[in-house]
């Protein structure tokens, strides 16, 4: 019987062994009418989330995909066309979230101070096997995206990515270095100055990376990796990262902000991780999306209050 998690952690660590870092978006769909940064699927339009967000990114850089739209085999054929014969389908994950009777040691059930049964949560997971809308043909009114190169709308507005930062609250000191930190004694993000870094891509994507950190403070979502006191060089720190960086991949496609770190240095350090534990990549992502949405519930908040 396959082991999903197995599974899922062997693409990762494949993708991560050949340099991607597969829970980045490198490229922009010019020119679709989907409004979802992340993969969706091509016939119901709903985005894919959790840890099919990075198997999808990943897959797409891999094989060179120009879009980021998926279908089963079945919805292809109904839809009135196929996939093409030889094709090779992408692994992703069916997460149904569940709750079953706590029982004690003994086998008893366990209840609350009121008498009421107490509930376990678990989910059931199973294999879900994509196409990528490239790998078919025959579908009707198939969008094909514009040649990047003669799109005079490339460049990108990053006012979202600014407004989340300013949304938060955090505290952000900017300083001519090569400093870019949180340091949760503080409850501070320091930076180096806007002008230092290569683009305006580059400076969000460290900035929220920062910002993911300081969502994991006491006072906010009180993440272990932060509040632990963990040091450099350990597991439980290199997690953290790996949490932070997915957060800053989820909310640079969020923003429309085309922005990559690269810190080759926590790549031994992710690997270590992954093969230890086939389900840490499950958590990572986990974590990094409570972030993301923890963080544009604070922006929704203060949108809702100067209106």
């Amino acid at each position: 019987m396959s082991d999903i998690y197995l599974d899922v952690t062997n693409k990762i660590v494949s993708a991560l062994s050949q340099g991607l870092i597969p829970w980045i978006k490198t490229w922009t769909t010019t020119g679709l009418q989907d409004d979802s940064p992340f993969p969706i699927n091509a016939i119901t339009r709903r985005s894919y989330a959790g840890i099919n967000i990075p198997l999808l990114w990943a897959e797409a850089r891999l094989r060179g995909y120009r879009q980021d739209r998926w279908l089963t085999y079945n919805q292809a054929r109904k839809a009135g066309g196929h996939v093409r014969k030889g094709e090779q389908s992408t692994l992703a994950v069916l997460y149904k979230p569940m709750s079953k009777e706590a029982h004690d040691e003994e086998g008893q059930v366990v209840r609350d101070e009121q008498g009421n049964i107490k509930m376990e949560q678990f989910a059931l997971l199973r294999t879900h096997c994509l196409f990528n809308i490239e790998q078919t043909e025959g579908l009707p009114n198939e969008e094909q995206p514009r040649d990047e190169s003669t799109d005079s709308t490339a460049f990108i507005d990053h006012a979202p990515a600014e407004q989340l930062l300013i949304a938060s609250g955090a505290r952000i000191e900017h300083r001519y270095g090569d400093s870019a930190c949180y340091l949760p004694i503080r409850d501070l993000i320091q930076l180096p100055t806007k002008a230092q870094f290569l683009d305006v891509g580059s400076y969000y994507a460290t900035a929220l990376h920062e910002l993911t950190h300081w969502s994991g403070h006491h006072s906010r979502l009180n993440r272990e990796g932060i509040t632990g006191g963990h040091g450099f060089g350990s597991a439980a720190y290199a997690f953290e990262e790996l949490v932070a960086e997915m957060g800053s991949a989820f909310l640079c496609a969020l923003t429309g902000t085309q922005g990559e770190l690269r810190h080759e240095e926590y790549l031994a350090s992710w690997l270590k991780i992954l093969k230890e534990d086939k389900r840490a990549i499950f958590r990572a992502s986990g974590q990094a999306r409570e972030a993301s949405e923890y963080l544009l519930a604070l922006q929704s908040a203060t949108e809702r209050l100067t209106v």
